[in-house]
């Protein structure tokens, strides 16, 4: 895997990321990272945004690590179910952070038709970060969408929505579980050399 380019696909969540937001630095400072773009960001559309992500991925043949925030986490898992086999193998892993629970009950009306949630494996190494109070999806709905998707998971004390708002602009200390996700890949890739 070393010898080939990864390319870094940023997928934020509802509203997108604003210029500093940690997913915008991330795109700023990781070789080869694009976003995807999606239309609408503030009346998604689950299978607009599916698609946009499906457009994405396959619009480059570079194997891809996507890096996901919110609702952004939430459009990866529809993805997985109903991507293209070329598209799968081309997801190497995904970060997913934050994840929005569109299924809670004070979920806001825009986001609702993602739900239900995909409770599926997802067909690649993922990492999965929660916070312990974050609004958007409690600790424990954060760890029972990792055990559903088979995402390791970490759960930050006090770190909100781990969003601009809550004081993670750079969120520098983020690329150990990006640089962990490539060694577990590049360890499954050396076994099966």
């Amino acid at each position: 895997m070393r010898n080939q380019t990864i390319r870094y696909l940023i997928v934020p969540g509802w509203q997108g990321s604003a210029d500093e937001h940690w997913q915008s630095h991330w795109q700023r400072s990781l070789p080869n990272s694009e976003r995807v773009e999606q239309t609408d960001w503030l009346t998604p559309q689950r299978e607009e945004w599916v698609a946009e992500l499906q457009r994405s991925i396959a619009s480059d043949p570079r194997p891809t690590i996507l890096i996901a925030h919110s609702l952004g986490c939430i459009t990866v898992a529809h993805w997985a179910t109903q991507a293209p086999l070329e598209s799968l193998h081309r997801v190497k892993a995904a970060l997913l952070v934050a994840p929005a629970d569109v299924e809670r009950a004070n979920c806001p009306p825009a986001l609702q038709n993602f739900a239900p949630i995909p409770q599926h494996l997802l067909p690649f190494p993922s990492q999965l970060v929660g916070s312990d109070n974050d609004t958007a999806a409690s600790a424990a709905r954060a760890i029972e969408l990792a055990r559903n998707w088979g995402s390791d998971v970490t759960i930050l004390g006090g770190a909100g929505h781990i969003n601009v708002t809550s004081g993670h602009q750079r969120w520098e200390q983020g690329f150990a579980y990006l640089y962990r996700l490539q060694s577990r890949i590049e360890q499954t890739e050396r076994r099966r050399a």
